[in-house]
């Protein structure tokens, strides 16, 4: 359920999108709360400009909540976004132990506006394979003798 408060952050995103535009970047913008609502942190796209496939605001976020956060903290806070993480991101965020995440547009919507944003060929897949020969090194990782 998205609140008040969530739509009032969502605007604040979606501002950071548009100083990215002026600013000669894309227009995606984030911003992470701490559990008692503050903002501890904004991001916006600079793939262009940092020529970083990764540079998105999301993963940016998640990349920082992972250095600075302690996980409890982490769990309580909520990333806002002007449009619903890809994929890259969605990994990124989970892995990094964000609580929560709301967004203003879907993929889909993105899509219609924007349909290049929707482009990306499907690589394909190959696998498992060497089982064997694979566990090794992640045993000896994780279960060290």
């Amino acid at each position: 359920m998205i609140s008040t408060v969530d739509e009032a952050f969502l605007r604040r995103a979606i501002d950071i999108a548009a100083r990215a535009v002026a600013e000669g970047d894309a227009p995606y913008g984030s911003l992470l709360t701490g559990p008692d609502g503050t903002v501890l942190a904004e991001a916006h796209n600079t793939v262009r400009r940092d020529d970083d496939i990764t540079a998105h605001p999301e993963l940016k976020l998640a990349r920082w909540a992972a250095r600075e956060l302690a996980p409890e903290t982490a769990a309580g806070t909520t990333l806002y976004t002007s449009c619903q993480p890809c994929g890259m991101c969605t990994g990124g965020i989970v892995r990094s132990g964000i609580g929560r995440v709301v967004f203003a547009l879907t993929t889909e919507q993105l899509v219609a506006l924007n349909p290049r944003s929707g482009a990306w060929p499907t690589v394909p897949q190959d696998g498992p394979a060497l089982f064997e020969e694979a566990r090794v090194p992640i045993e000896g990782y994780y279960r060290p003798s």
